[in-house]
């Protein structure tokens, strides 16, 4: 039978899941609120606009500006995303330049209000804690002479942002953008000025600041804990610190030294030809006259047969160490339990992912430093918006059909929901959206509208 390619009349969209995230930017977020009145406009396009249009974009994985212009005769994308009017290109690319020094104060606060108002579930630790994770990842921007750009610590050529994530659902309550040559450490106490105060809003739980080797600075480490002091002091939790320990100088040599000579060290024996000692010792930490007691936990480890099977004429020695100011009961917390829970650190690896790949950025759009900074501070309300669906919808029973998880990818959310496709009528001042009978997403996401009363301008 052969095909034949007709153009309707009827009003159809590919993308009806906009309709949640234009909700979660105008009714969580009130990203207009904040917008307009600090950044107005003489003529044209309010700023708000732009901004949704752009996040909008994002939430359907698209990062480059002249993918707008699909959109231009959108009405759908217009309505679900409550603009007055669809930028250009042009416009889009020119405003964020134009405005992105003074936008980002703003953005970048608006991950507070969005997931207060839409309650969303921050899950802590077994222990109790909700993890803050922080780190920095490389952005390939090889070959282009984008402002900024510089080698990475991964080798190539690009940026090298820095992230953080709160509780176990990955939560971004911020996203900077770096010079990829930038050192971890650097200027990260500006970070935590900003990320913690975000992170004590959200949650009246203890937190627990996660980071590796790259941030392993006593200053860095007394900033967490004085921030826990003036929390605690005001009757709030804890704010603790977890930190892969960096064994500058010949600080690895001389912590198997000490392992070697103590007789009364406890090994294990995990497999033939492979010993593991676990221990710990207290680190004076004193900054400003203030005295921060942390513990730091070893694991040093002898192979006399590596991995492979191969014996070894000579022994060969490894150690790791962490830095904690976490305790039970006023003593230190298990060994063990601090190394299992740095290990869980490495899910925000994922979270990165999400933002390279799923969110299409690992190159960024502009030329601009200050502007690619903006691109990512509303990559982040994008990001959040994605995951409060995700989390709303595929989760639940009446979701569509996955492996069970405690949370979707940004990508299986596009998928699922972003991209469902619908025909859009209009009657008695009420829109509906028709979905084919074998949606599967259709019970969860009816529901979705009626919990969060979604409506169409």
């Amino acid at each position: 039978m052969r095909l034949q390619v007709v153009r309707t009349s009827r009003n159809l969209t590919g993308h009806a899941g906009l309709v949640a995230v234009g909700h979660c930017l105008n009714h969580f977020a009130q990203l207009p609120a904040a917008i307009d009145p600090a950044l107005p406009v003489r003529s044209g396009i309010a700023t708000s606009d732009v901004m949704r249009a752009y996040v909008g974009l994002l939430t359907m994985g698209k990062s480059d500006f002249d993918a707008i212009e699909n959109h231009r005769n959108d009405g759908f994308f217009q309505r679900a995303l409550g603009l007055r009017a669809v930028p250009s290109a042009v416009t889009l690319r020119q405003r964020l330049d134009d405005v992105s020094s003074s936008l980002m104060p703003i953005t970048d606060e608006l991950p507070v209000p969005l997931l207060q108002r839409a309650k969303a579930d921050i899950t802590a630790l077994p222990m109790g804690h909700v993890a803050l994770d922080i780190d920095v990842f490389g952005m390939d921007n090889s070959d282009t002479k984008k402002e900024g750009v510089s080698r990475t610590y991964a080798g190539y050529d690009g940026y090298a942002p820095i992230a953080s994530y709160l509780g176990a659902e990955g939560w971004c309550l911020g996203l900077e953008l770096r010079e990829g040559s930038h050192h971890s450490a650097k200027e990260t106490h500006y970070t935590l000025e900003r990320v913690l105060p975000r992170a004590v809003q959200l949650t009246d739980k203890p937190i627990l600041v996660r980071m590796d080797s790259g941030f392993d600075s006593t200053r860095l480490k007394a900033e967490i804990l004085a921030a826990s002091a003036a929390r605690q002091a005001e009757g709030g939790a804890r704010i603790d610190v977890l930190v892969k320990w960096n064994p500058r100088a010949n600080g690895a040599p001389t912590v198997i030294e000490t392992a070697k000579a103590n007789r009364d060290l406890s090994w294990a024996t995990p497999r033939e030809g492979k010993r593991v000692a676990v221990f710990n010792e207290t680190l004076p930490c004193t900054v400003g006259g203030v005295d921060y007691p942390l513990t730091r936990v070893y694991r040093v480890i002898e192979r006399h047969i590596d991995r492979h099977g191969q014996r070894l004429l000579l022994p060969e020695w490894s150690v790791e160490g962490w830095d904690t100011s976490l305790t039970i009961d006023g003593s230190t917390i298990d060994n063990q339990a601090v190394i299992r829970l740095y290990c869980d650190h490495g899910t925000h690896e994922q979270f990165h992912s999400e933002f390279k790949t799923d969110l299409d950025l690992e190159r960024l759009p502009s030329g601009k430093f200050d502007t690619n900074d903006a691109v990512l501070s509303l990559a982040v309300l994008a990001y959040n918006c994605l995951r409060l669906i995700g989390q709303n919808i595929l989760l639940a029973k009446d979701g569509p059909v996955r492996h069970p998880a405690k949370r979707r990818r940004l990508k299986t959310v596009m998928q699922e929901i972003i991209y469902l496709a619908a025909s859009v009528t209009q009657h008695a001042r009420r829109v509906a959206l028709g979905f084919a009978r074998h949606i599967r997403a259709f019970t969860a996401f009816e529901r979705l509208v009626k919990d969060w009363q979604i409506e169409l301008i």
